[in-house]
């Protein structure tokens, strides 16, 4: 996956490449569904389909670059016959001042194919020093998602083993600002819910929060977990992506969701994990099945989450009753 740099004037262009033991259009598939981006991808937190036509997709993009989370919007032409995507950034975040690029996925001559992944930009103001600092960013990035599509692709055919996704909900006579604000405040966290032992929270912008946490489990061990999240107080919801997984884990994504329930909320916890099967058979043992891994992962994660769940609840219901 070395890269191929070259400059025109101020426009850079970089090549990467990776060979994958899986067809065409399973790669293809991965590239296109956006929705699956931050379990299959690395550098991606959350991705939000903004507009979509035959073809056509606007995209909202939050992502890590030089170990920090930048978004931006990126509009996305998919041509399926031709196994091939090409983006531009339309809203770019400094110091790029424009950026671009293909997906090219050809077939090779033993049933898998080639993924080329090509990247135009430009800094802002021409700052060698910008350019310098995009170019660490595309080049870490891209090797990091080339390597994640390879392995994705080849283990596709045990994706509906690996990967899942479940909900646990609790309906709450009380206003969603008054839940939100619970599950936004993670810093109150180690007072407030009994299975969290300790939480640092950093959020140098508005909404955008590091969470470093400790967990108790069941057996009085510590956990520790990392993790980024995005909160939008305006639609209150919060998704997050953990960025330190349990060694039986490959990814672990979720979402805090509250909606309009009667004259209350409903408040949702959604979970998607992919597991790692060899990290189960060292986690759980040489015979332990992906079903098993699965039905321990659903425990363990759902239990914190109905536990905070329960907690938001007492806390909205207690903050309407004094209204």
């Amino acid at each position: 996956m070395a890269p191929t740099v070259t400059t025109t004037g101020t426009t850079h262009v970089t090549e990467h490449t990776v060979t994958v033991a899986a067809p065409p259009g399973t790669v293809y598939d991965l590239v296109a569904d956006v929705t699956a981006w931050p379990q299959v991808f690395g550098p991606t937190v959350h991705v939000e389909v903004l507009e979509e036509t035959r073809g056509e997709q606007l995209l909202h993009i939050w992502a890590f670059a030089n170990g920090e989370v930048r978004d931006w919007t990126s509009r996305r032409t998919l041509d399926p016959a031709a196994h091939t995507i090409t983006f531009r950034q339309v809203v770019s975040a400094a110091p790029v001042a424009s950026m671009g690029g293909t997906w090219r996925i050809r077939p090779d001559d033993d049933g898998g194919c080639r993924v080329v992944l090509l990247h135009d930009y430009r800094a802002v103001g021409d700052d060698p020093a910008a350019v310098a600092l995009i170019e660490q960013a595309v080049d870490r990035n891209s090797r990091a998602e080339l390597a994640a599509l390879k392995n994705a692709a080849e283990l596709a055919g045990r994706r509906q083993e690996t990967t899942f996704t479940f909900s646990d909900s609790v309906e709450i006579d009380g206003a969603a600002a008054d839940v939100f604000a619970f599950l936004d405040r993670a810093d109150r966290w180690p007072e407030r819910l009994p299975h969290v032992a300790r939480l640092r929270l950093t959020e140098d912008e508005p909404g955008l929060q590091h969470l470093d946490m400790d967990t108790r489990g069941p057996d009085g061990s510590t956990h520790n977990t990392t993790s980024v999240r995005i909160c939008f107080a305006d639609r209150a919801e919060i998704v997050y992506k953990q960025l330190r997984v349990p060694v039986a884990m490959a990814g672990h994504t979720g979402r805090w969701e509250i909606t309009p329930h009667g004259t209350g909320v409903r408040a949702t916890s959604w979970h998607t994990v992919t597991l790692d099967p060899e990290g189960v058979r060292r986690t759980l043992g040489p015979g332990a099945t992906l079903e098993e891994a699965r039905t321990l992962v659903r425990r363990a994660l759902g239990t914190n989450s109905s536990t905070t769940l329960r907690h938001a609840k007492q806390f909205a219901e207690e903050a309407h009753a004094r209204t």
